[in-house]
């Protein structure tokens, strides 16, 4: 990957300047700031997003995945090309499509898979991690050590998007109004051969999806059933479905998570938590809750330090 171009792309693209979550409906920027130099970067109080936020590029080296998906980080991460004949990387601004090799890899097979079975032109590449992983300014717990990757429900257009495209197209929206079940007028069969194609995946763990999406597949999937139980309902993910990867062989310091069970997950009762009304159309708190307090680097694996302090790969 030619790391000059992507750096000349974003050139100051670690600046994420959004306060709200940075979801795939929501916008980015064709000229993002840099952020200010931090005036105490040892402030033990600092979050950790702070740090790991102002670096643009990858560190040199070996690929290195420290810690579990929503506390960690990641040494040696490759980019994702923003253009491949069968994928276009949204959201540039954000400078996040940087991961472990192995689900670079993945996303470059998987969208070809996709142009060959679902006959989309390709797939539309929304948030995988920083240069250097760890916590992110907005929209993420995890994405944080280079194995999480965001898909977009909308197909890849036959032809190039232009940088202002990226920044400014909004996802399709993939649940009913009444978001008990899929929107029949933009859900198609194909949506379900894209997200089988990617839970097919050997390395994949998990999939992320809104519950109405996974009620969809579990009444359409037809024939081999059993990558259903990689596929689990969440929170958002109306828009676009979130892959998430096992710990690569050899990967010492990367903190894995139990792998799925064999059950489908289509049981009524699998979807009695999140047809509830009060999860559907949550009531305002009367109060509004407190922040809760940014990750600090105390509570990352202390190797991500050395991972904020190494040399940059070269651009």
């Amino acid at each position: 990957m030619n790391l000059r171009l992507i750096l000349t792309s974003l050139l100051a693209s670690a600046a994420i300047v959004s306060a709200s979550a940075a979801l795939a409906q929501d916008k980015g920027s064709v000229d993002p700031k840099p952020l200010p130099p931090l005036a105490n970067p040892n402030d033990p109080k600092l979050g950790a997003k702070e740090l790991f936020g102002r670096k643009i590029l990858p560190t040199t080296g070996p690929t290195r995945v420290v810690g579990f998906y929503a506390h960690g980080c990641i040494a040696g991460a490759q980019a994702l090309p923003i253009n491949g004949d069968t994928w276009q990387v949204m959201r540039l601004s954000r400078n996040r499509n940087w991961a472990h090799p192995d689900m670079v890899a993945l996303l470059e097979r998987l969208s070809a898979k996709v142009h060959k079975d679902a006959g989309w032109p390709g797939i539309l590449v929304g948030d995988m991690s920083q240069p250097r992983g760890g916590p992110m300014f907005t929209g993420h717990a995890s994405h944080q050590v280079g194995l999480d990757a965001d898909i977009w429900l909308t197909p890849m257009p036959n032809r190039t998007l232009s940088r202002n495209e990226r920044e400014e197209m909004s996802a399709v929206m993939m649940v009913r109004h009444d978001r008990l079940d899929i929107d029949p007028t933009v859900w198609t069969p194909n949506h379900l051969t894209v997200i089988r194609d990617a839970a097919q995946e050997p390395s994949v763990q998990r999939i992320f999806v809104n519950a109405a999406i996974k009620k969809a597949l579990c009444r359409e999937a037809k024939g081999d059933r059993s990558w259903l139980s990689k596929v689990r309902p969440m929170y958002g993910h109306d828009y676009h479905f979130h892959i998430r990867i096992k710990c690569p062989a050899g990967a010492t310091e990367c903190e894995t998570q139990p792998p799925p069970s064999d059950e489908e997950g289509c049981n009524a009762a699998d979807f009695t938590y999140w047809f509830q009304d009060s999860v559907l159309h949550p009531k305002p708190e009367p109060e509004p809750a407190k922040p809760r307090p940014a990750m600090t680097m105390a509570a990352l694996p202390p190797a991500c330090r050395q991972v904020l302090a190494a040399p940059n790969a070269k651009p």
